[in-house]
């Protein structure tokens, strides 16, 4: 099955339907199609909403209620959290947790597809603020969805550091996603998908194992395959 990566993100960027368009086809392409016992009900979502006081944005109220059960899309490295696991600081609500728990990610109370901010586990606890990650809920579930997909147990998956030949390589040979989370570019080529963190780190995930030997022509270098 094929599924245009790159233009189906441009539409997860304009509207929300988009990027639960998105994740529902790279789902069927690149893991299982998401299935209706997939999602949380909403019984559920009532549940956490009754438990926290608060009113959950629709957009959160969608994706889990789309693909909350499915661990392989949202929780390979970091982890998504359960609604009964929501929780609300300074009248943030957290979604997401890094996998070592020195991150969160969250979501402001307002409008149906808020703006998602993350917030760093510091030593100093006086030191941490939520800093700006995406600008809409659902945007940030495309950039999860594909983040976790690099983490895949048994996929084609493989990371190495960044060399000076990367960025006109990935430039030349790959379409930028319109992803813009910090520090974080997005490429993606026919079955490949590739993820550069500040410039120091490539992480990529092959579809086929033919794009797998395609990206080591692409992207020459030491890979590491066994995260």
């Amino acid at each position: 099955m094929t599924f245009d990566v790159a233009g189906e993100a441009a539409r997860a960027v304009r509207e929300r339907s988009g990027a639960w368009r998105f994740i529902e086809g790279f789902a069927a392409a690149w893991a299982e199609p998401i299935e209706p016992q997939d999602g949380w009900n909403r019984a559920d979502l009532a549940a956490a909403e009754e438990h926290l006081l608060v009113r959950l944005p629709e957009a959160v109220k969608e994706a889990l209620s789309l693909f909350g059960k499915r661990p392989d899309l949202t929780s390979n490295q970091d982890r998504l959290l359960t609604p009964s696991e929501l929780r609300v600081d300074d009248e943030v609500l957290v979604f997401r947790a890094e996998n070592q728990w020195v991150a969160a990610w969250g979501t402001t109370l307002d409008g149906d597809d808020p703006e998602v901010m993350i917030k760093l586990d510091l030593v100093d606890r006086a030191e941490e603020r939520w800093d700006t990650w995406l600008p809409r809920f659902s945007l940030a579930c495309v950039e999860m969805v594909l983040s976790e997909s690099l983490f895949r147990d048994g996929a084609g998956t493989a990371d190495r550091e960044t060399s000076e030949a990367d960025v006109s390589l990935l430039e030349d040979h790959f379409a930028l996603l319109p992803l813009h989370s910090p520090g974080t570019r997005w490429f993606v080529a026919d079955d490949l998908v590739v993820r550069e963190d500040d410039r120091q780190w490539l992480w990529a995930r092959a579809r086929t194992p033919d794009a797998f030997e395609q990206l080591q022509k692409i992207l020459p270098g030491d890979w590491t395959t066994e995260y």
